[in-house]
């Protein structure tokens, strides 16, 4: 035998329409994957950020490590080289901390707060469903009484029934106004909200990309040499790697 729960008490009265019904799991159901997508976005640009300060922190300390080589110690044009990756490597992880410190500014700041707002939108919808449960719980208890015979004691009890209804049902019906009427406004309200936010993260990036543009034109600059294409270096260094697989150090047994 099978067990349908809540129809106890439940009345025969279609109190809400499924029109109304539908329309409010429409509009609720948006705001739920808008709350998902929110946590999410404010996640990933969190991990972003955090990969983006890792990055310039890990170029900063390859370049320190480079210029406590002892190569720099015995040849100054390596020395030369390194100490200008190390300046554009500084120059790298101070704007690109500028655009994080930006990006958590204008961005994820702003989603935390938008997110905020869901516990108690949520709380809201908890309040409407206690209301419209009160709201048929009492209704099918007039109901029971309207189908008894129409004694004194039952008239009294169905007099009392109504009177118990309907401050639940108005309270219902204006908690139920209150958010079929806001859900739309607040979902809607999410473009005028997030664009400024998400026009900022463009900016960030491109002052960023530009700056690294120069900053990388400087040190190709300070680096090329004349007359030494990259074909040419690759040959360079693979015979530089036959003279030292040929030691016989590094020979094969």
């Amino acid at each position: 035998m099978s067990w349908i729960p809540f129809k106890i008490g439940q009345p025969k009265k279609q109190i809400v329409s499924k029109t109304v019904e539908r329309d409010f799991e429409r509009e609720y159901g948006k705001l739920q994957q808008l709350e998902e997508q929110t946590k999410r976005l404010q996640k990933d640009m969190k991990k972003s950020t955090d990969a983006d300060l890792a990055m310039s922190k890990s170029a900063v300390k390859i370049s320190l490590d480079l210029l406590s080589n002892p190569l720099c110690e015995q040849d100054q044009d390596f020395l030369n080289m390194v100490t200008a990756l190390d300046t554009a490597m500084k120059r790298m992880d101070a704007f690109n901390q500028e655009k994080v410190n930006q990006i958590q500014k204008t961005v994820i700041e702003p989603l935390k707060k938008f997110g905020s707002v869901f516990p108690s939108l949520n709380m809201a919808v908890k309040r409407r469903e206690q209301a419209l449960q009160d709201y048929r719980r009492l209704q099918a208890k007039v109901e029971k009484y309207e189908e008894k015979e129409k004694t004194g004691p039952v008239l009294a009890k169905l007099h009392q029934a109504r009177e118990e209804l309907r401050p639940v049902r108005d309270d219902f019906e204006a908690k139920n106004k209150q958010l079929l009427d806001e859900m739309p406004r607040f979902y809607n309200s999410r473009l005028d909200y997030f664009q400024p936010s998400f026009e900022s993260l463009i900016r960030a990036q491109v002052v960023y990309y530009s700056e690294m543009h120069k900053i990388f034109g400087d040190l190709t600059q300070q680096l090329d040499q004349p007359g030494h294409p990259d074909e040419q270096r690759e040959q360079e260094n693979e015979a530089k790697l036959s003279e030292l697989r040929a030691l016989s150090i590094v020979a094969d047994d």
